[in-house]
This record gives C-alpha cells, structure tokens and sequence, in this order.
C-alpha cells in the first residue's frame, strides 16, 4: 500500500496572499511543511498540489529546484486537485496536508495513518479534527483510503465542500466509516496554523526560537510553557467556518 501525502499550495489564500513562501528563519514555508512531513515514517512520498493560476508559477518553479513531487490541478475544486494527484502519484492512502501548517508533527502523521491502518479495510477516513480536536490548530491530518477519495470525487456536488476537499466525507458518516484521533491533553485552544498576520509572528516566533525544523510538538509545548506570552499573539484570531 502506497501512502502519499498531498500538500495542497497557492499563492491566492484571501487573509495572507503569498503566505506559502513567506520566510521562516530562512526557508519558505512551504519547505518547512514539506521537511516536517517528509519526517514522518509512514508516508512513501510527499507531492505538492498548486494550481494552474498563473501565480502559481512561483510554487512549480520552487518544487522545480527542490526536486520535489507536485501537480497542478483546478484552483476552486480542491477535491479534483487531490483526486488527480492521487492519480498521478498511484496513491493507495492519501494523507491531507495544508501549506499554512509549518509546525506540521511528522509523529502524529504517523499516529493517524497507524491508527488507520489498524482499522483499515473496515475504515474510510481518519483524522485528528473531526468530531472532535483536541490537537492544536495546525497539526491537523486526514488520512483517507483511495475509494473513500473517488466517492467523494463522484458524488460531492456542492462547490463549498469541494473547495475544502473532504467535508462530504466527514460530514456524512453514516456513508464512510470515520475514526477520530485524540491526545490525551486537550490543547485544541492554541493556534498553530497561519492563516493572518498574528498567525505569521507566531509561527516566526517558534522558528527563531528553534533556527531549524527538526523540533517535535512537545519541544514547542516546552517553549510555550516558558514563554506563555507567546500565545497570547494569537489568541483572538477566529477560524473561518465552512
């Protein structure tokens, strides 16, 4: 069974343009993701997902001289860009990743796709997200089996859900079989992810603390034990709801 990751990437995200190239301590971030995923032991291959956007350009041309995997595919139906990835990669197990997670844990990728594989074929999708998140925003992970991404391919009809890839899934259990990962901390508060500027600085934050990406999430946990201001850069942004 071969498991590939997909990281999906444009230039055109509306609160942050441009913010997969943005600099953190002297990588884009999307290299930052890709390193962090790359680390994780169950994944065969990373590939990346831009867009055929003319912005976009930019992302092949950096995939291009990283000699990373990648595809270019619709910018609005992100669930045909994962399926013709899927495709071209001959992907068996999908794992969903976002470029705006550089903080991304190569261990809990591995948690999910383990507890996936143990359930699996009597399972569809997993994810540390849904119903419930107990992770921190940014670490999020999806692991899907290739079937469960061709139904979804097939028979999702409603654009907003295509654009986000797989709420048909998650939102129609009684069709796929679901299996939410959970830590034993619920550290579902703190904001991870970049989607704003605040989101930027600290994110940055950990990075210049760091100068690398080799740090796992409990040495970030550490960090922010120390420095609890830190988490405060962020607090009040809200996530936008699907």
């Amino acid at each position: 069974m071969k498991t590939v990751a997909i990281i999906q990437a444009r230039m055109g995200s509306t609160r942050l343009p441009g913010k997969v190239l943005q600099d953190l301590a002297g990588e884009p971030m999307l290299a930052r993701v890709v390193n962090r995923t790359g680390r994780a032991k169950t994944i065969q291959e990373v590939a990346i997902a831009t867009t055929t956007n003319v912005l976009d350009d930019v992302i092949v041309e950096l995939c291009k001289a990283r000699d990373w995997s990648w595809f270019r595919g619709s910018e609005e139906d992100v669930l045909d860009r994962y399926y013709q990835a899927a495709k071209k990669y001959q992907a068996d197990l999908i794992v969903r990743i976002t470029s705006d997670c550089p903080l991304i844990e190569p261990e809990i990728v591995d948690q999910v796709v383990q507890e996936f594989l143990e359930r699996w074929p009597e399972l569809d999708y997993a994810t540390n997200t849904w119903p419930q998140r107990t992770f921190p925003q940014g670490l999020d992970t999806e692991v899907m089996s290739r079937d469960a991404l061709d139904r979804a391919w097939h028979e999702d009809r409603n654009p907003t859900w295509r654009e986000h890839v797989t709420p048909y899934i998650y939102r129609n259990p009684d069709r796929f079989r679901i299996h939410n990962v959970l830590s034993q901390v619920d550290y579902s508060a703190m904001r991870w992810t970049v989607d704003t500027t605040e989101d930027l600085t600290f994110v940055r934050q950990i990075y210049d603390y760091f100068d690398h990406d080799g740090f796992s999430w409990h040495e970030v946990l550490k960090a922010l034990e120390e420095h609890p201001e830190w988490l405060e850069i962020n607090r009040h942004i809200q996530q936008k709801v699907i």
